[in-house]
């Protein structure tokens, strides 16, 4: 057997786990979104027109826009936390076991349910909450904050809250992997620290900001629980849209955002990766 005939039978188990598992459910829901649904019976009548009536629908460009607003302001928010956490761990914290110490504390939110770290903000961005009333209590305000709970901001910061481990971790792990030596020549041939950080450490760090990037982009995209509570109800997303169509039991319609939805997170994935080629950089 040919050393190509071998490498080929040693990804054919992990092929056919993802045809299983990935390609066949995303096919289903291809077939799905081409039926048809009067109300009262589903017919495998293949059309185009839930495709149509999405795309013609200005509803569903302003849940997209929406949608991708959240995204958007989530990955600027983690993109800066996470990069300067992680710039602090891995310049300025010296000794490793401290470093270790900080990175896990890091994740200690973690160790709770999702529901539980989203829930626990009501009590304290509520008009009663403990943030309103120690304003209060300073005399900085008068009435309570009504824009903190039920609204776009208590979204994103919920978001901010739960995503931002996921852009820690892997620009964490593209530093600690930059050579020092890199960094003294930068300095000896009289690089300032401004130059080092735009020139050296941002560089290297682009595949851990890409990949953390791909992770809260598509965890935000994917979401619906936390726009529906944190919200209030008052904002919606493409896949709040959904769990309404499917809770009506319009399973074709649900089906044809859903391939819409996985066609737009790819597009970002893929220019994500245009832009950094991770493969090529985790090889080095």
């Amino acid at each position: 057997m040919t050393p190509t005939r071998r490498s080929q039978l040693s990804v054919l188990p992990f092929a056919v786990i993802l045809i299983v598992f990935t390609g066949l459910p995303l096919l289903m829901v291809l077939l799905l979104s081409l039926w048809t649904f009067d109300g009262l019976e589903y017919r495998s009548e293949f059309t185009l027109a839930n495709f149509v009536a999405v795309f013609s629908s200005s509803l569903t460009w302003r849940i997209f826009t929406n949608t991708l607003r959240y995204a958007a302001i989530t990955w600027a928010i983690t993109l800066v936390i996470g990069f300067t956490v992680s710039f602090y761990l891995v310049f300025h914290v010296r000794n490793l076991k401290l470093q270790i110490c900080l990175f896990l504390l890091c994740t200690i939110p973690f160790w709770t349910s999702t529901v539980i770290r989203m829930i626990s903000w009501i009590p304290f961005l509520g008009r009663e909450g403990i943030f309103n009333s120690v304003l209060m209590q300073l005399g900085l305000i008068e009435t309570p904050l009504e824009v903190l709970l039920f609204s776009d901001f208590a979204v994103i910061l919920t978001y901010v809250n739960l995503f931002t481990l996921f852009m820690i971790v892997p620009i964490f792990n593209a530093m600690a992997k930059i050579d020092r030596n890199v960094i003294e020549a930068a300095l000896d041939a009289g690089a300032t620290s401004l130059q080092i950080f735009t020139n050296v450490i941002i560089p290297l760090s682009r595949t851990g900001v890409a990949l953390g990037s791909i992770f809260v982009v598509t965890l935000v995209m994917g979401d619906f629980f936390v726009v529906r509570v944190m919200s209030g109800g008052q904002a919606s997303t493409v896949v709040s849209a959904m769990k309404n169509n499917i809770d009506q039991m319009y399973y074709p319609q649900a089906a044809a955002m859903a391939m819409l939805l996985i066609v737009v997170v790819l597009a970002m994935v893929a220019a994500i990766l245009r832009i950094v080629d991770v493969r090529a950089e985790l090889a080095k």
